[in-house]
């Protein structure tokens, strides 16, 4: 873990600080990266979170969601101690087999869903695994299969 101090600053709605320099270079070596996102654990004043190291209009970001701020006792101007570190634990989220099924049965959605870019795939998948009944698993599955043949909005989206 790299530890700095950082002041918690907010663009738009988003509060997030700072990595200093030395200790992102630390965490590309870490990654083997230095582009794309960079999935890390975090501590803020102690208290651990995962999260994701995101670049932004030229200037890498790690954001402070409510609940990890919540808990931290922390806020938008705050001066917090951050430790940081990669996280090689996968966080990918495995499609839904219902969903899996109901896209191998229609190949046209399939093609338009494999297509998509990758943060909107993830972000149906977890929508679909998130869902508590059977009821509302294949409702909404159906609901997926028509939002990727342009038929019906879904998770707030206009087709694709």
């Amino acid at each position: 873990m790299h530890r700095f101090s950082a002041v918690i600053k907010i663009i738009g709605v988003n509060p997030y600080v700072h990595v200093p320099e030395d200790v992102l270079k630390a965490v590309y070596k870490q990654a083997g990266k230095d582009r794309g996102k960079i999935p890390v654990q975090i501590t803020i004043d102690g208290h651990a979170f995962p999260q994701t190291l995101i670049k932004y209009s030229g200037d890498w970001r790690l954001y402070l969601n409510t609940p990890m701020r919540k808990a931290a006792g922390k806020e938008v101007g705050d001066t917090a101690i951050f430790e940081i570190a990669y996280d090689a634990v996968s966080r990918e989220i495995p499609m839904h087999p219902k969903f899996k099924t109901a896209l191998t049965k229609n190949k046209e959605a399939e093609t338009v869903f494999e297509g998509l870019r990758p943060s909107l795939k993830q972000e149906i998948v977890r929508y679909l695994s998130h869902l508590k009944t059977e009821e509302s698993l294949e409702r909404n599955v159906v609901r997926a299969i028509n939002f990727l043949l342009g038929k019906e909005r879904f998770i707030g989206r206009d087709k694709p």
